[in-house]
């Protein structure tokens, strides 16, 4: 029996399971693979300042961050990649990175720097799932966490403060969500038909930006223009989260199964051509085995063949 794994992330709102995106890939990718995972939200805990999420926690094993919780599933045999290739395997790679140079800085100022947003959106929802006196302390370390970040990674000089960063975070991450539109086209996936790690981190970056009811995000407008990757987010919500769609349809094996039938019904109808022909040959007088007309056979096989 496997061993049951417990997930701590960030609640749900706005229409997402979680409305972290650390915790939304994981959380995408455990439906992707078929994982069975228990959901913990860490909202009114004290865990709101302590914890480090998302968080996987099974049997004696503890494993945090996206890459290394995914790493962990696969060893769990909970695999959503095992149909790509090497190249798609590299593609992926790419992908990922590209997402976290580009995109991610420009999410955590939309988020967390963006006055207005921070003012009317993210301080409010942060600081009412924490308890107190943590609601005044979580939304404003994530602030200063978040503009760190962006100015280690993105003020290099001559930019060194955030006023200076802005116009070029913003270019980085329209131009990452045009290549991601781009590569996806019209496809449900961005890998074939089923949905694989790639899918879980975009749609981990996108969604909230998508569906967050942000005052000020010109990035968000942008992406409305995108509607191929809205339309990527909307389609794994509906598929893999939705109360009256828990999982994927199984086309592929309602395939089988209308083939297995046509076959079947197949070797029956020749089988009893051929109890006929026994019959026949049984019941004629002279019961006697003879070569068979070239002409004659070509015919009986014609009229045989199934429409």
């Amino acid at each position: 029996m496997a061993t049951p794994m417990e997930l701590r992330c960030w609640g749900s709102d706005w229409g997402l399971p979680s409305v972290h995106t650390e915790s939304l890939i994981v959380l995408a990718y455990a439906k992707f693979s078929g994982a069975k995972v228990t959901v913990s939200p860490i909202d009114w805990t004290w865990k709101t300042l302590t914890a480090t999420v998302p968080e996987l926690v099974c049997g004696e094993s503890t494993v945090t961050e996206p890459t290394q919780i995914l790493n962990f599933m696969r060893k769990q045999r909970f695999n959503a990649d095992y149909e790509l290739t090497a190249r798609q395997g590299a593609d992926t790679m790419a992908y990922i990175a590209l997402l976290e140079e580009k995109l991610r800085p420009a999410l955590l100022h939309t988020f967390w720097v963006d006055a207005e947003n921070y003012a009317n959106l993210t301080r409010p929802w942060f600081a009412s799932r924490s308890p107190f006196p943590l609601n005044f302390l979580v939304p404003r370390r994530h602030a200063n966490m978040a503009l760190s970040r962006i100015l280690l990674t993105k003020g290099e000089a001559p930019l060194h403060r955030i006023t200076e960063v802005e116009g070029k975070i913003y270019s980085d991450a329209k131009e990452c969500l045009n290549l991601l539109s781009y590569r996806l086209g019209t496809a449900n996936y961005f890998f074939g038909n089923s949905p694989a790690s790639l899918d879980a981190f975009v749609f981990g970056f996108v969604a909230p930006l998508h569906k967050a009811g942000l005052p000020s995000s010109p990035l968000q407008s942008h992406l409305r223009q995108l509607a191929n990757l809205t339309r990527f987010c909307d389609n794994i919500l509906s598929v893999y989260f939705s109360s009256s769609h828990p999982g994927p349809p199984p086309p592929v094996q309602e395939t089988v199964d209308a083939n297995l039938q046509k076959l079947t019904q197949l070797v029956n109808k020749e089988s009893n051509l051929i109890e006929k022909m026994d019959d026949n040959l049984r019941s004629s007088p002279q019961h006697k085995p003879h070569r068979p007309d070239p002409k004659s056979s070509l015919a009986n096989e014609k009229s045989s063949t199934p429409a």
